[in-house]
């Protein structure tokens, strides 16, 4: 018998779906000033963005099959007091390559907690209602790309780039008390998978083979590298080509970040009407769209105006698809729900991971390469989901397996 989460319980997964946001959008603003201070190049700087997204991939891959197979909530706490500890190494590492390691380490504990939140929706949740929550997430977890930036420039008045990490680590401290007291254990025993991360190639194997659960993770995926090549680039190509200011940056990427919280609100009143693969293909062809203006706006050397309408349509357009994606491919792997999670959020962060240097390969002056990088993510997210056939419209949550 599922059960609704409780409204503090929703504010706690919420957080935990922050930690990406949370550990990239808040140290934004200090990357030119990590690459000043350690003597290291703009393409290194973004290295530093880059280990921190495959830390967060690979602790959800991670994290999800460990947590099918011994509950949701021990993982959880273990994940924090890790993410707590590679914070507080981060603020003291004394040069870019334990800086490296520590960032990895540090997205690796933060990515258990991303996966492990998706995975108690889906332990409580099913169809429609389950997109609903997985979008009521994003209102908590949004609020990540808007405070976090924000606080980061606002930090940088009175501390340096490790005060910013020291931050993280109280943050930390703060979601692990929450969690000990509202994050219940929503896995029973009975339900559990032996075998964790060892049977985890089984469950991997379904999933491959189901293109109800294909389309949307490489759709998401997709439309989270266009997101990624915009949070490594814009410090760059927004302070050093356009000349704003750190603080003057940090409201830009929260207004961003509030078009997400936007286009979240938008495709979750469209429910009521529209099934979430409509809801899916309109987000990601609003996202594909606001790419391709970033790219000729660039190339045709329109100015500041343009380029911030452009990216605000490419960046705020993931609020809407993210949420949509989730449910359509958890829909049917409830008895996997931590294996579904941990591969749909790695897919993302790898694909992340892999787009943040690149965007930095033509030097600190230069725009193209994120107005490449973003379009061809878009409408690769686009052409994965009209390649891959999809189920029917979810059903009632009644009718969760």
């Amino acid at each position: 018998m599922q059960r609704a989460l409780p409204r503090s319980t929703l504010w706690v997964l919420g957080a935990l779906s922050a930690f990406g946001p949370l550990s990239t959008d808040m140290y934004l603003p200090a990357l030119p000033a990590v690459a000043r201070t350690l003597h290291i190049s703009s393409s290194l700087a973004q290295l530093t963005l880059s280990v921190s997204l495959f830390g967060l991939a690979a602790g959800q891959l991670l994290a999800g099959p460990v947590s099918d197979a011994r509950g949701r909530r021990r993982p959880l706490l273990a994940g924090l007091l890790a993410y707590i500890a590679a914070s507080v190494g981060c603020a003291a590492a004394p040069s870019v390559g334990p800086l490296l390691a520590l960032r990895f380490l540090q997205g690796l504990a933060g990515g258990g907690g991303i996966a492990i939140a998706r995975a108690v929706v889906r332990d409580r949740a099913s169809g429609l209602a389950a997109a609903r929550t997985y979008a009521a997430l994003m209102v908590v977890g949004g609020l990540g790309p808007i405070v976090a930036p924000i606080a980061g420039g606002l930090l940088l008045h009175v501390t340096d780039w490790r005060g910013i990490f020291a931050t993280l680590a109280v943050i930390g401290a703060v979601i692990l008390f929450v969690a000990i007291a509202f994050v219940p254990e929503s896995l029973a025993a009975r339900d559990r998978h032996p075998g964790g991360i060892g049977g985890a190639g089984g469950g991997l194997r379904v999933l491959a083979r189901d293109p109800g659960y294909v389309g949307p993770t490489v759709a998401a995926a997709l439309a989270f590298g266009t997101l990624m090549a915009y949070i490594a680039a814009s410090p760059f190509v927004l302070e050093r080509i356009h000349g704003l200011s750190p603080q003057q940056f940090s409201l830009v990427f929260a207004t961003n970040g509030a078009g997400i919280m936007l286009f979240r609100q938008l495709a979750t009143w469209s429910l009521r009407h529209r099934p979430p693969q409509a809801m899916l293909a309109a987000a990601l062809g609003c996202q594909a769209l606001g790419a391709a203006g970033v790219l000729v706006t660039v190339t045709l050397g329109l100015g500041l105006a343009p380029l911030l309408i452009c990216l605000f349509i490419a960046a705020g357009s993931i609020g809407g698809a993210v949420p949509m994606a989730t449910a359509l491919a958890m829909e049917h792997h409830a008895r996997r729900a931590g294996t579904a999670s941990g591969a749909f959020g790695f897919l993302q962060f790898a694909v992340g991971s892999a787009i943040a240097p690149l965007v930095g390969i033509a030097g600190p002056h230069s725009a193209l390469p994120l107005a490449i990088a973003m379009p061809a993510c878009s409408s690769g997210a686009l052409l994965a989901l009209g390649l891959t056939r999809l189920r029917a419209p979810l059903s009632a949550p009644a009718d969760a397996t």
